[in-house]
């Protein structure tokens, strides 16, 4: 295996406790690699840094085109912009993937889901552009480019070539969004039809697809949207396999990409040693696969999947009571 350098964010709150967790299992499993730990979110202001994005962590990033990250804290309605929305448009990692499968060993109402969600991350509404026009007056603009919403369809057609996937749907409402959300149909339409016509293609408004979801998610492959509905929707898929825990998370760009766990920070666990490190693993799978250490991939994930199916050692999140060590030491003994 070749040595990697790979930037290591471990966050707030959980993910320090997460992220070293997984770090010591991806390494148990054979990855050979140099890691620069830098920060991000609170923790930056609290080692002194000015910002929650410090230049330092981006330039990192930059010149190794590789992290692996923690969750990180974000103010509800005040405070400093979003860690994740930054990172994304300051890298331009214009494609969040969030695979969100069943789990061995764990219940939900649902069977046989096996959805991968690809969303736009640079534009929409998180483009932060608001304003307010007299008090209590605020407009917020969303941000849709020809360019950027082919790229997404391009990205989300060509993963479903390399993964063997059968089929795209756009989630969208251009029915009433008839510009932004007519644009995002219009180009991924264009890029189905020219381009992939061994793939399946269907749209579906938004509101009829969260319906349909619900009703039997296994008719699902791949969603493709544009950045506020990627968000909301790549949660509601989680909930169907068990939740943010158990669903790993990348930021995918022209060069560089960053690997997440995608649940919050959960500062009133931070320290107990009792958060579940599964997702930054997952999300670590994600990143060996990126990096070409396919082996090492599947080593690592039928280890924790063994883990899962036994359930003598899960977190309480999942219903047990090991600790995040005590998850990633078990993953570590499947490894042999």
């Amino acid at each position: 295996m070749a040595k990697h350098t790979i930037v290591l964010i471990p966050g707030d709150g959980i993910g320090p406790e997460v992220t070293f967790a997984a770090k010591r299992v991806l390494e148990a499993a054979g990855l050979s690699a140099d890691w620069v730990e830098l920060p991000a979110g609170a923790s930056a202001l609290e080692q002194g840094f000015e910002n929650v994005l410090p230049e330092r962590t981006l330039a990192a990033i930059r010149a190794h085109k590789i992290a692996l990250k923690g969750p990180v804290t974000t103010p509800v309605g005040k405070g400093f912009q979003s860690v994740n929305v930054q990172l994304r448009k300051k890298l331009n990692l214009y494609a969040a993937v969030r695979p969100v499968q069943n789990m061995p060993g764990i219940k939900t109402r649902f069977e046989n889901v096996d959805i991968v969600v690809v969303r736009e991350n640079t534009e929409g509404l998180y483009s932060g552009i608001e304003n307010e026009i007299i008090p209590g007056v605020v407009t917020s603009l969303k941000v849709a480019t020809e360019v950027a919403c082919t790229r997404i369809a391009r990205y989300a057609f060509e993963y479903a070539v390399r993964r063997n996937r059968k089929k795209v749907t756009v989630f969208h409402k251009a029915n009433i969004m008839k510009l932004t959300d007519g644009m995002f149909i219009k180009a991924s339409r264009k890029v189905a039809e020219e381009e992939f016509p061994q793939i399946g293609y269907d749209e579906v408004i938004i509101d009829a697809g969260c319906m349909k979801l619900v009703q039997d998610p296994s008719k699902f492959d791949i969603l493709l949207m544009e950045n506020l509905y990627g968000d909301l929707m790549s949660d509601l898929c989680a909930g169907l396999v068990g939740g943010l825990g158990v669903v790993p998370g990348s930021n995918i760009g022209e060069d560089t990409a960053v690997f997440e766990a995608v649940h919050g920070s959960a500062p009133d666990i931070a320290g107990k040693g009792v958060a579940n490190p599964l997702a930054v693993i997952m999300s670590g799978v994600m990143m060996l696969r990126h990096m070409g250490e396919m082996a090492t991939a599947d080593k690592v994930r039928t280890a924790y999947r063994e883990v899962l199916a036994e359930g003598t050692t899960l977190t309480r999140d999942l219903g047990g009571t090991a600790g995040t060590d005590q998850f990633a030491d078990a993953i570590i003994k499947k490894l042999g």
